[in-house]
């Protein structure tokens, strides 16, 4: 079995003069949002093998929570800032690892998403998480077979936080 979790990042400053987009902080919200997501995931029986994220600060601080709610260290991936779906896809496979969450960015995340979900998620609020799951080998054993892709949680982070 093969399972995938999304996260994406918590909710991040907006606009702070100076500062670069890369280097974005989260706000109170964000700190406090991620923890609490990080533990709706483990509640989800959901536990990550491996955690990848973005190299953008709110991404990596996201990443770190949930790292130490699994014991985890993130695996630091520049080419998760901004990237498509198919390449956070791809950051997730090249782990070798059979349950692997992936911490970045819409739109790619949102893409991936629907995609993975035929289109029962239109859209990953910060600190949204999603997770996905194959069994692997079809008919004679040729691979991976998607046979069940659910979400285990899909927590939409409204103006007043996680609920």
């Amino acid at each position: 079995m093969i399972r995938l979790a999304l996260a994406r990042h918590a909710k991040s400053e907006w606009g702070s003069p100076g500062i670069a987009d890369h280097d974005r902080p989260l706000t109170e919200r964000g700190l406090r949002d991620a923890p609490i997501m990080a533990a709706r995931l483990a509640d989800s029986g959901f536990v990550p093998d491996a955690i990848v994220t973005s190299t953008a600060l709110r991404a990596r601080t996201t990443a770190a929570v949930f790292g130490e709610r699994f014991g985890l260290e993130p695996v630091l991936r520049p080419g998760l800032y901004g990237a498509p779906a198919e390449e956070l896809l791809e950051a997730a496979v090249h782990q070798g690892a059979p349950s692997v969450l992936v911490v970045a960015h819409d739109p790619g995340m949102s893409v991936l998403a629907a995609r993975l979900s035929d289109d029962a998620i239109g859209h990953m609020p910060t600190c949204g998480v999603a997770t996905f799951t194959w069994r692997l080998g079809g008919r004679g054993g040729t691979g991976p077979r998607r046979v069940d892709v659910r979400l285990a949680e899909l927590i939409l982070a409204a103006a007043g936080g996680v609920r």
